[in-house]
């Protein structure tokens, strides 16, 4: 798996979910900054993500929803705060109704992208979410975010052998 670890400061209110991969970080980069590539990993398997608009451009919103097992859809947004291609990523992440309004009774998440260079052909993927209380932090990680997290960045590790295949 690629996960290397996953960090949850309640003080902080940050979990930190960090991975690495045997790649570039122009190549993870490209994991998110490719509308179709995402789909293929962002949210676990059994709820793969379907982006309907996506600009990684600092300022605009990035929508998308994940489809659950019997059918069921949960939409989401970002609102893209930063961008440092191939560095960096951060964006206001929350739930969202199926008109793509803001769902006002869940709480709104920071989510802080780093990608780095760790030597040997190696980059490190951290994703830093900060919540806005403890209380949404407990709510948000009781809905499954830490495990849905960790199986959506497994997926990665297939999309990656794809391209050495392709070589």
């Amino acid at each position: 798996m690629t996960v290397t670890s996953v960090r949850k400061d309640p003080k902080a209110l940050t979990m930190i979910v960090e991975s690495e991969f045997e790649t570039s970080p122009e190549r993870i980069w490209r994991l998110w900054a490719d509308p179709r590539q995402l789909e293929r990993w962002w949210g676990p398997p059994t709820y793969p993500a379907t982006f309907t608009r996506h600009d990684l451009a600092k300022g605009s919103r990035v929508e998308y929803y994940m489809t659950g097992p019997e059918g069921d859809e949960s939409h989401g947004y970002w609102d893209v705060v930063e961008v440092d291609p191939p560095r960096s990523l951060v964006f206001q992440d929350g739930f969202a109704g199926e008109d793509g309004s803001p769902a006002t009774d869940l709480p709104l998440t920071t989510a802080r992208v780093t990608i780095e260079e760790v030597g040997d052909g190696r980059t490190r993927m951290s994703i830093e979410s900060r919540f806005p209380s403890a209380e949404a932090m407990e709510q948000i990680l009781a809905m499954g975010m830490e495990e849905g997290l960790k199986q959506a960045l497994g997926q990665i590790d297939a999309i990656l052998a794809e391209d050495a295949r392709a070589l």
